[in-house]
């Protein structure tokens, strides 16, 4: 498979692995409008119940298509337990080397939910029960209902911002470039919209798309030769089997239209060349 924007395709890791990036958070950030550097972001999805297999994530491709539809790239996912320290570590690790992190999950009314204290940790802030998130679930829960249990909703690291919650109210809060929201995909979208207004997007991504009834091992040779002559190209290769034969597709994305366009014609060139057939999609 051929790499990402820049040689790196989103990437799966530990939060033990060691982190590579360096520098301060909002470095990545577009000064110019009118001439808008990549913006990116990286993902921090917390919850043992993620990586048991009891619950699949269904927001990572959501929330790379949504923001790639501002202009902002998805370069990192991490996948963490609910274990503080682990939390932390990763938060730490993202923040610097990212315009955005996001993190989901793991912001409710349990003995588990863990990432208000984890976030307070990695920045080395208090932490304590947020006067505005206080009120907005006194008036949401009936009398007697707003219990202790459902009061830790409102812990909010010192020097956080709320970020609103209209469909169950507790709210998910902005410390610097982090955005720590719920992990119920219809209360994180909604979650989403409510601080679109924050987020300031660079360069958008195109994508052309193809699939070609070649294997993927017939086409590689040349695939590369492309890939060599056109670096501002992302070219993906995704092979499938149907019906009993082997076949691609091929994902080619930048935001260099121009150079997008050549490459795309090299690649139906290069497979017409080797006798297969190649439907754009």
């Amino acid at each position: 498979m051929a790499g990402g924007l820049d040689s790196k395709a989103i990437r799966f890791r530990t939060s033990r692995e060691k982190d590579k990036h360096h520098g301060r958070a909002h470095e990545n950030m577009p000064s110019d409008p009118q001439n808008p550097e990549l913006v990116t972001a990286a993902m921090l999805v917390i919850g043992d119940e993620i990586l048991s297999g009891r619950t699949q994530d269904t927001n990572v491709s959501y929330f790379a298509t949504w923001l790639g539809d501002l202009g902002i790239q998805m370069k990192e996912v991490r996948v963490v337990a609910d274990e503080e320290g682990a939390i932390a570590d990763a938060i730490n690790a993202l923040r610097f080397g990212y315009t955005y992190v996001f993190t989901t999950g793991g912001i409710g009314p349990t003995h588990d939910d863990i990432t208000a204290d984890s976030l307070a940790k990695a920045f080395g802030v208090g932490i304590d029960f947020h006067p505005e998130a206080m009120k907005i679930l006194d008036a949401h829960y009936a009398p007697g209902e707003f219990n202790e249990a459902r009061k830790r909703m409102a812990r909010i690291p010192d020097g956080a911002s709320l970020i609103d919650n209209p469909v169950s109210k507790a709210p998910g809060f902005q410390i610097e470039n982090v955005f720590v929201m719920a992990g119920i995909p219809a209360i994180n979208r909604a979650m989403l919209e409510s601080v679109r207004h924050k987020l300031v997007g660079g360069r958008k991504i195109e994508s052309r798309s193809l699939r070609v009834n070649l294997p993927e091992g017939a086409i590689a040779k040349g695939l590369g030769e492309i890939q060599d002559s056109f670096p501002s190209i992302a070219i993906g290769s995704y092979p499938y089997h149907r019906e009993g034969a082997f076949g691609v597709i091929l994902v080619l994305r930048s935001d260099a239209i121009e150079d997008l366009e050549r490459a795309f014609d090299s690649v139906f060139a290069l497979v017409n060349e080797l006798g297969g057939e190649a439907v754009a999609t």
